[in-house]
């Protein structure tokens, strides 16, 4: 079997480090929508139930983006040191899947950003007006420093407090930017790695062809 020489070892080596980076990126990924999902304030805003799972989707979406970017990373760092066609044609296809579930996500949640927002704010005045005393309104209000509503403020609230509503756009907005910056870092990265693994491809390819 035809080994790849000169600058395209220096590629082959180059796509193995970005895939090993490419792994600890799908572990790092995994780790934020573990800790999305179950961060004890979020989970304490949305253990009604009635409470919209909007925003667990998107968290679910990125556990699922995670592990198989792990899976793939591997992959990856198998093909590059063994040269093989398959394994990196399998990467490079993996990677388009992932970079169009990518894509799919970011529109998904740009779209549904200010409807997850409102479902939460409209979950919260529900409960509200129902029992304003009940423990996960007493929960919303410690974990975002709020009070009341905008049709139903608090009679005598703190210095600086907010009302819930504009607590809870604020808290989940800082929640799906995370998500965001998250998938834009993914995509660049799997930009690369689909550059790197056609040119290593061309070159296994080419060098079998002269032997």
């Amino acid at each position: 079997m035809g080994k790849v020489e000169g600058g395209m070892k220096c590629v082959k080596y180059l796509l193995f480090v970005f895939n090993f980076i490419f792994w600890l990126m799908g572990s790092f990924v995994l780790a934020v929508g573990l800790w999305l999902r179950f961060d004890p304030e979020t989970v304490s805003l949305l253990n009604g139930d009635k409470a919209p799972d909007t925003f667990f989707i998107g968290v679910y979406i990125l556990i699922g983006a995670g592990s198989l970017v792990m899976l793939v990373g591997f992959f990856g760092c198998c093909g590059a040191v063994r040269e093989s066609q398959c394994l990196l044609g399998s990467f490079f296809a993996c990677l388009l899947i992932i970079f169009g579930a990518e894509v799919a996500a970011g529109v998904f949640g740009f779209l549904n950003k200010d409807k997850i927002v409102e479902d939460v704010q409209n979950f919260y005045t529900t409960t509200y007006n129902e029992n304003n005393n009940s423990t996960l309104i007493i929960s919303y209000q410690k974990v975002l420093n709020c009070c009341g509503t905008t049709a139903n403020p608090c009679p005598d609230p703190q210095p600086d407090t907010k009302d819930c509503e504009t607590g809870i756009k604020e808290f989940f907005n800082s929640k799906l930017y995370i998500i965001g910056y998250v998938g834009i870092g993914i995509a660049g990265v799997m930009i690369i790695g689909m550059i790197f693994s056609m040119v290593l491809c061309c070159a296994i390819r080419n060098s079998r062809e002269v032997i």
